[in-house]
């Protein structure tokens, strides 16, 4: 068979392809055209014209307009009638409406016991149970708390540990925190005011608080004879809101507690804050930790310097970053408690 092959082979050998194609006509011309040409109908990629063979002979009658050919495609669309429909739609309903059965729980299932088993059961202690759920290989019996509670008994016989999971505990869900309802205009006005019913001023935590607001608030316990706790914990407070309270310190003389945690104060707004203290005996209680930015070794290194100088304040909420001042920070406030027991035990 491959003999033969090979013979036809050599026989095509010396044939003249270009004396063949003179030979052939121009349908047959157009023929071997479309066979040779290589087509991909599934790419995408391509132009419709390179994706299939030209079926057609008949000359373009112009160019190519998307307009006319969407109007055409529209209007003919609107002048073909629709298909009736064989039935129609009444709108009647027929069977019964679908219910899907309730599908009981099988751990809510009450389960009858014998009254001796029930009665030992009811009466069992943490550490019965949990040599029971071990001896019986079910661990969901109890949960981890009340297994090493029932560990820390001597009573306990299975103190192995268990091989498989068991109940998690069951916490109650804490409720988020109520949203802050101090009226700010109307607070502001009764410290504008004196009043001396309000003894503690809360605005922790309202976001929306204006510069100009706080500064009024400043202001406004500069001449304040009444108010004894103020707090501004993540209010967005800033340089001036500091600068503000600084000047505020610097006058007022019933103020015992002042918290600015949570902020934007850098580390200039609370050296000038500190630095205040000087001019201040009332004050007992700072707190300015938790700035959006770090105050630095240096700005520490300067707080130290000032509480050290400081003989009245007995509190001071701060973390301080380095060993240092944290360590000078620390012996001031404590100097200043034993100063005060001390003045306050000869009085």
């Amino acid at each position: 068979m491959t003999t033969s092959y090979k013979k036809e082979v050599v026989n095509y050998r010396d044939v003249d392809e270009d004396e063949l194609l003179k030979k052939l006509s121009e349908e047959e011309l157009q023929r071997l055209e479309d066979e040779l040409e290589e087509l991909d109908p599934d790419n995408a990629l391509l132009p419709a014209g390179m994706r299939q063979k030209d079926q057609t002979k008949k000359a373009p009658t112009g160019t190519f307009q998307r307009e006319n050919l969407v109007a055409h495609l529209e209007k003919q669309a609107k002048e073909h009638p629709d298909k009736e429909d064989l039935v129609p739609f009444t709108g009647e309903k027929r069977g019964k409406v679908f219910i899907p059965k309730k599908v009981v729980d099988p751990i809510m299932e009450n389960v009858t016991l014998e009254p001796e088993l029930e009665e030992a059961l009811a009466n069992a202690s943490d550490a019965e149970i949990c040599d029971i759920a071990a001896i019986l290989g079910m661990h969901t019996l109890m949960s981890n708390q009340q297994y090493y509670e029932a560990l820390a008994s001597s009573n306990i016989v299975n103190k192995q540990g268990l091989n498989s999971i068991i109940q998690c505990t069951q916490y109650k869900p804490v409720p988020d925190e109520q949203p802050n309802s101090t009226d700010v205009e109307e607070t502001l006005l009764r410290m504008q005011r004196n009043d001396p019913d309000l003894l503690e001023v809360n605005l922790n935590n309202i976001k929306n608080i204006p510069v100009k607001t706080l500064k009024a608030y400043a202001d406004a316990l500069t001449e304040n004879t009444a108010v004894e706790r103020f707090s501004i914990v993540g209010t967005r407070s800033n340089d001036p809101v500091a600068f503000a309270l600084a000047e505020m310190l610097k006058g007022n003389t019933t103020l015992k507690s002042l918290n600015i945690e949570s902020n934007f104060i850098t580390g200039t707004g609370i050296l000038a804050l500190i630095a205040s203290l000087q001019s201040n005996t009332t004050l007992q209680e700072l707190k300015i930790d938790n700035q959006s930015q770090p105050l630095g070794n240096k700005v520490e290194m300067e707080i130290a310097s000032m509480l050290e100088k400081n003989t009245t304040l007995l509190k001071f909420g701060y973390h301080f970053t380095q060993q240092g001042p944290r360590l000078r920070g620390s012996n001031a406030m404590m100097n200043n408690n034993d100063l005060g027991e001390m003045m306050s035990g000869s009085e």
